[in-house]
């Protein structure tokens, strides 16, 4: 029989909005375990494992969107949106937030090319918001964070940090990105951009490098989502991924739905939490499975409905340790 994974954003983002008395008695009675950190990444590799292990976002996005991933390292490059403040300057856009046109893309990239392509990086973007540099296997790339935890903080924190004074690799990379945003600042393409009230590209974002992993493997036959990195570790996997649907429907083997992007919990009830549970007392699934991003798992199962001494969850508030016993946080 079939299981179900519903990949669901942090509880918080839902708190304070109420749930269905049906949803609340199998919350409820529902197994409750804190499975691991909070994150995208933590998320995700919760059910792909990558040999060796890492997080190359890069290479793996690069291999769907271009397919020319091998005998090299890759790091994303995006086209991003920054705000100088009294503190210094601020990430307030990437990669798809700025909603580029091809267009966007042919314009920006040629000013690009001669400065990485100079120091031995050349950048290309296989699609408007993606955009790559290409390294020797051996090039020491910077760890910088991933957009989603950058958006809204400090420019110089993140892209530079502590290590700039001894880091000469560190340095460099930030001579290249001051190059960079010097180029597109003056470009007459964001005079364009401006003038039509869009945003201008006036900075890259680096994050994500790495090789391409060996392996990658997971536990689900089905992998249904529309974002690109979900769909790109699918595909390293062998997993044919699939567009996610409106709503709910089992599958015939263990699949996994994409849900991060919720944020109306009436919604989500109705086109996928309630649907799955019919499946579930239907005897459709043998398992459901609620991943949460701040690490939270529920676990519900058919036999769970004699557990009637529990009382029902109000609300997918924030996780705390004392809300169950050790039973259940530890099962």
């Amino acid at each position: 029989m079939a299981s179900a994974t519903l990949l669901l954003p942090a509880r918080d983002r839902l708190a304070g909005q109420s749930l269905s008395p049906v949803l609340s008695h199998a919350l409820g009675r529902a197994d409750v375990t804190v499975v691991g950190e909070a994150g995208e990444r933590a998320q995700l590799l919760r059910h792909f494992e990558l040999l060796p292990a890492g997080w190359p976002v890069a290479a793996l996005t690069r291999s769907r969107d271009a397919g020319d991933v091998a005998s090299a390292q890759w790091m994303r490059a995006d086209p991003a949106w920054v705000r100088p403040d009294i503190n210094g300057a601020r990430l307030f856009a990437c990669g798809d937030g700025l909603h580029l046109s091809q267009d966007d893309a042919d314009g920006l990239l040629p000013a690009l090319r001669t400065l990485f392509g100079d120091a031995g990086f050349p950048i290309d973007a296989p699609t408007p918001s993606r955009w790559y540099l290409r390294m020797p296997v051996a090039t020491k790339p910077p760890r910088f964070p991933g957009p989603e935890d950058a958006l809204g903080t400090d420019l110089f924190d993140d892209l530079v940090g502590v290590d700039v004074v001894t880091d000469a690799d560190v340095r460099r990379w930030r001579s290249l990105l001051n190059e960079a945003q010097v180029l597109l600042h003056n470009h007459p393409w964001n005079a364009r951009r401006a003038a039509a009230g869009k945003p201008p590209v006036n900075s890259l974002w680096f994050w994500g490098a790495g090789v391409m992993p060996d392996r990658v493997s997971t536990a689900h036959a089905q992998i249904h989502s529309n974002d690109v990195l979900l769909q790109s570790l699918a595909a390293a996997a062998g997993v044919v991924p699939l567009a996610r649907g409106q709503a709910f429907e089992a599958a015939p083997a263990s699949a996994l739905f994409d849900l991060r992007d919720a944020r109306d919990l009436a919604q989500l009830q109705q086109d996928w939490l309630q649907p799955a549970l019919d499946a579930l007392r239907r005897g459709r699934l043998r398992q459901l499975t609620l991943d949460c991003a701040e690490g939270s798992r529920y676990q519900l199962a058919p036999s769970q409905r004699w557990r009637f001494w529990r009382r029902p969850a109000l609300q997918l508030a924030p996780l705390r340790r004392d809300e169950f016993s050790d039973s259940d946080l530890d099962a």
